[in-house]
């Protein structure tokens, strides 16, 4: 089936066609649909791009809503990925979203075919599954792109783009840095990362969602279904920090802007 040209006029006329069919051909992963994943899916999605895996094991929290896409009071509960492919293909009923409702890791990281694919974007939380990706990616001819630390910020003037071992400022990169030197692994090859400096303190204390479709396990075992969710994040979390939206969805779009820019100035 061929593009609707009158959904992309406005990038056609500052791109040109050639750009737009290079943009609707290229296959691109996400690994993690949340506060940066899911804004960074949508941009690529009504910037062109067609064939898209995004790949989450999580269900949509209350907690989530100040700050992820997908994430309203009528889709708490959900799956995230499977949520987030129904809104993308509104806005791109032509787009092939694949739905992945799993967590990278180490163990599992055959699963996704990551070689496949002409973009590989990490927009994880978890270090130690963050870690492994990069080792991974960077392994594959494939362009990679990732997030570093998006929370405890506030300042979007702050964010910025570096290669990862220029990353200054950020404890996540920092963090990561520590563990590849521990392990005496280091990627294959560089890659930019979106970051920001900027490092703030609570000031609030993070409360329960209070709402037995959520996703946090007090609701569960209030329910009566202890089972009801499975992939739950909120209990295994060492820290839970602030996050908010604007600066979560630039670090999102940021990312998103790096992969139309690449695709164009390779073509």
């Amino acid at each position: 089936m061929g593009r609707d040209s009158a959904l992309f006029n406005r990038q056609t006329l500052l791109l040109g066609e050639d750009v737009m069919q290079s943009i609707e051909s290229k296959r691109v992963i996400i690994f993690g649909v949340g506060g940066v994943g899911s804004w960074c899916a949508e941009s690529l999605v009504r910037s062109g791009i067609r064939h898209l895996t995004i790949v989450d094991s999580d269900r949509v929290c209350i907690t989530n809503v100040n700050r992820q896409l997908q994430a309203t009071t009528k889709t708490i509960g959900m799956v995230k990925v499977d949520v987030l492919k129904e809104r993308l293909l509104e806005i791109n009923p032509q787009a092939e979203i694949n739905a992945v409702q799993e967590i990278y890791s180490a163990e599992n990281d055959h699963l996704f075919h990551i070689e496949e694919y002409d973009y590989i974007i990490d927009a994880i939380d978890s270090l130690e599954n963050k870690a492994n990706l990069i080792l991974k990616a960077t392994q594959c001819d494939g362009k990679f792109f990732s997030a570093m630390g998006a929370a405890l910020k506030m300042d979007p003037t702050k964010i910025q783009v570096s290669e990862f071992w220029k990353v200054n400022g950020c404890p996540l990169a920092r963090a990561i840095r520590k563990k590849f030197k521990h392990i005496n692994k280091y990627p294959r090859k560089k890659f930019l990362c979106v970051y920001s400096p900027e490092l703030l303190e609570n000031k609030g204390k993070a409360s329960s969602c209070g709402t037995s479709a959520c996703v946090c396990p007090k609701a569960r075992i209030a329910a009566g279904n202890p089972n009801l969710i499975n992939h739950e994040w909120c209990s295994s979390k060492a820290q839970i920090n602030g996050t908010v939206a604007h600066i979560t969805a630039i670090f999102g779009f940021t990312i998103a802007g790096l992969v139309i820019q690449d695709i164009t100035e390779k073509k």
